[in-house]
């Protein structure tokens, strides 16, 4: 039997909700401590409109599908299973998690990983979601490389902007700020002085584009300011509600960014043999600190599984004429196998 196929409803050492770059990295650390895993991608990502993955060592510029291609490869390798589906509810019997998907299958898991990231919600400005991740940007991390030394505006959608506006002024001399109908405070408006930052007064109508380019910003009273990159804050949603079931609820996050899952430092959550990384439980992880916190929470995973099996060991032992088994985990090495 091949020890990657597994039917609905095997009992797996550990379910990945997620195949983003925390689930696959999770998974990889899973798999190669010999656990079975299973990873369940909507195939959703996030950073999907990206040109590139930056910020990343020996990665950057990386198409971000292109990333995850060859991190489910290498899962893949090492005998975890990758596969698509819509997980729609969790449910918990006993010590074991039921992973339900849209299309009726089903798993079992003694762990669970989530890694199914966050949605960006965006102001309802006409144009603006045509370009986001495009010329239509958030980060200068990610994308401020590429923008420098362009006409860059900043649209006031909360109290992130002006932090914004001067994280971009770093990157170019040409940064403006569209008050979008926001009263600024006035030590912000002093910054943004001190910095030769513009201030444009009025509320954003639209986004203008012309032959699959910004064009600029259409503002109230104003008119259309010509700019050739924008930057806005998003709000980060977390769709947890397949969580309910499990006691699971988004909240929202301290920095004001949005909602997310909270954990503690290893990515364990408040609900025991439950893991989270990566942007359901830090909005702000870029694709490197997602996947480290996807390495922390598998090898969490593998240590917790590790007590428990050798807990279940020690008993064993104990008890009069027992023995101890031997490693833990669900699918044994061919070598260690009965022959079909």
């Amino acid at each position: 039997m091949d020890s990657k196929v597994m039917r609905m409803a095997d009992l797996v050492d550990a379910v990945v909700v997620g195949g983003g770059a925390a689930g696959l990295n999770g998974a990889l650390m899973l798999a190669r401590s010999r656990r079975s895993v299973v990873v369940i991608d909507a195939g959703r990502p996030r950073n999907a409109p990206a040109e590139g993955v930056h910020g990343l060592l020996a990665r950057d510029g990386t198409p971000p599908l292109d990333l995850l291609a060859a991190g489910r490869d290498e899962v893949d390798r090492y005998g975890g299973r990758v596969v698509s589906g819509e997980v729609v509810r969790v449910g918990r019997t006993d010590d074991r998690f039921r992973v339900e998907l849209a299309d009726d299958a089903s798993y079992l898991a003694r762990r669970l990983l989530v890694t199914s990231g966050a949605v960006d919600e965006l102001p309802d400005i006409p144009g603006l979601r045509e370009r986001w991740g495009r010329d239509v940007i958030h980060c200068p991390y990610c994308h401020g490389w590429e923008v420098r030394d362009r006409a860059i505006g900043v649209i006031v959608t909360g109290p992130r902007a002006v932090h914004q506006a001067l994280m971009f002024r770093q990157l170019s001399p040409d940064v403006i700020v569209f008050g979008n109908g926001e009263s600024l405070p006035e030590a912000d408006i002093e910054q943004l002085v001190a910095r030769g930052i513009k201030l444009v007064p009025g509320t954003v109508e639209s986004v203008e584009t012309s032959d699959d380019r910004l064009v600029g910003v259409r503002v109230s009273g104003v008119g259309l300011v010509r700019r050739q990159a924008l930057v806005v804050a998003s709000r980060m949603a977390v769709p947890a509600r397949f969580l309910a079931g499990i006691g699971l609820h988004a909240v929202a996050h301290p920095s004001g960014a949005g909602e997310h899952l909270p954990s503690d430092p290893f990515g364990r959550s408040d609900v025991p043999g439950v893991w989270l990384a990566g942007n359901v439980t830090d909005p702000m992880a870029q694709v490197g600190a997602a996947a480290a916190g996807g390495a922390m929470a598998g090898a969490q995973i593998n240590a917790d599984l590790i007590a428990e099996e050798t807990r279940v060991a020690v008993a064993l032992l104990r008890e009069p004429g027992g023995s101890a088994p031997g490693r833990g985990g669900l699918n044994p090495p061919e070598s260690d196998r009965e022959p079909d």
